[in-house]
């Protein structure tokens, strides 16, 4: 029996939600180029022109399944560190971060596996990727601004090294303890920072 036969009419934010949150599940399961909006629609309960109603194209669905998760991620990470944004380290902020992102390994492949499809210059989320890695460069290079005598090359290290242990972790998760590791690489890098 066909989802569409049995479609359910949900609040528009609520729809977008079910939207976003199935199509972050079959990307991390195939990837970018894997997706088919026909496999959307189904897992909704929608028509493909019903989903396009919402999402517009698939492009727009990349784009906003990528911003819906880093809204999440966002609200997760200032409950976690529980203080006013402007009062912790680099040190804490990374530690919450590898912490979140342990948690939800399938969040951490989609990303990883559209970071790496979006390096070619046509990819859809290609300006996307590159607008948050310049943000996320400023924003641990501001943590470490009055506390490191070369912020921005820190910030590159603490990112390269957050990166790269996260692809080792994908690609053997029962073989790497991600916050484990985390603590004893970036103890040395971080130590120093107030």
């Amino acid at each position: 029996m066909s989802l569409r036969r049995d479609r359910v009419r949900l609040p528009a934010a609520e729809r977008r939600r079910q939207i976003l949150d199935v199509t972050t599940r079959l990307i991390a399961e195939r990837g970018f180029w894997g997706l088919s909006m026909q496999d959307v629609a189904d897992g909704c309960g929608l028509t493909v022109p019903g989903l396009l109603h919402h999402m517009g194209s698939k492009d727009s669905l990349l784009v906003a399944v990528l911003e819906y998760r880093d809204e999440q991620d966002q609200r997760s990470l200032l409950s976690r560190l529980g203080a006013p944004a402007d009062r912790f380290t680099l040190a804490q902020t990374c530690a919450a971060l590898v912490r979140r992102n342990a948690e939800q390994p399938e969040i951490v492949r989609l990303f990883a596996v559209l970071e790496a499809e979006s390096l070619a210059p046509g990819h859809p989320a290609h300006a996307y990727f590159r607008k948050r890695q310049e943000q996320t460069l400023a924003a641990f290079a501001g943590l470490a601004e009055n506390h490191h005598p070369a912020p921005a090359m820190l910030a590159r290290q603490v990112m390269a090294l957050m990166d790269g242990l996260q692809i080792q972790w994908l690609r053997d998760p029962s073989g790497i303890d991600l916050v484990a590791t985390w603590d004893a690489l970036a103890g040395p890098l971080l130590a120093d920072l107030g």
